[in-house]
């Protein structure tokens, strides 16, 4: 299938190769590490050609997501896919997010991430909340609720920057560890270092059990649900872009 316009899915131009790939991964592979049946970017003439230089090519994975996201024989009569936003609000229905589709895409990701957190908040003990707060620097956590830690997400997310991209990394590795066994291929990135803690404690592990359990029904959602979150940490890179390249020097 061609790929749209999507004003939505054009920054991933801006994105390298290795960056792309877990993307690429996700839509051509299942959580068993299988091929998908249902996938066709590797039939494109693109891919062959250039994998796994995921960046020249990056206008049939856009397109693949834009497809995953449409009725197949729809698809078929308007030569395409459906845009990415549309993707989105489907897959947020399904995760019974609270959103408003006339928000910008951005907010809507941010709203499903932060379903994703509440969901993992609800489910801790006042003693992890209380480490989850010392994590965090923050004081006076004996008295911390997981209201209280969700209103704090809340305001990191609104404020963006790259706090904001910090507790993306945090939430979009422990869904992808949960459905894939794999996280984000982060190499050498310092962030990995600096958030282990929050990714291997409570935040972490109460998220993965919680997706672990998630029965995702339908092919389509087996693909675009990580997809879209996936899409979401994608766009939060590279908006930090710098800050995640300072944060790396300082470091090293």
């Amino acid at each position: 299938m061609a790929y749209r316009h999507d004003p939505d899915l054009e920054f991933l131009d801006s994105l390298s190769s290795e960056e792309l790939n877990d993307l690429v991964y996700l839509l051509t592979h299942d959580k068993d590490g299988e091929r998908r049946l249902t996938e066709s970017l590797t039939q494109e003439d693109n891919y062959k050609k250039h994998y796994p230089d995921h960046k020249q090519y990056w206008k049939e994975i856009a397109a693949e997501i834009q497809c995953f996201g449409g009725n197949t024989f729809a698809n078929m009569f308007r030569g395409g896919g459906v845009p990415y936003k549309e993707v989105l609000c489907d897959v947020c229905d399904k995760m019974k997010v609270n959103y408003n589709k006339d928000s910008s895409t951005k907010k809507i990701e941010q709203n499903l991430l932060m379903k994703i957190l509440e969901d993992a908040l609800e489910k801790m003990s006042a003693e992890e909340i209380a480490k989850l707060g010392k994590e965090l620097g923050l004081e006076n956590t004996s008295k911390l609720t997981s209201q209280g830690l969700t209103a704090i997400f809340l305001a990191v997310f609104r404020a963006g920057g790259f706090k904001s991209y910090q507790l993306t990394v945090i939430i979009v590795n422990a869904v992808l560890t949960a459905i894939f066994n794999r996280g984000l291929t982060l190499g050498g990135n310092v962030l990995l270092t600096r958030t282990a803690s929050i990714l291997t404690g409570p935040i972490g592990w109460i998220i993965t059990g919680l997706w672990t359990m998630v029965d995702i029904a339908g092919p389509a959602y087996r693909v675009t649900i990580p997809a879209v979150i996936q899409i979401a940490y994608l766009r939060t890179l590279m908006e930090n872009r710098e800050a995640i390249n300072i944060a790396n020097t300082i470091n090293l």
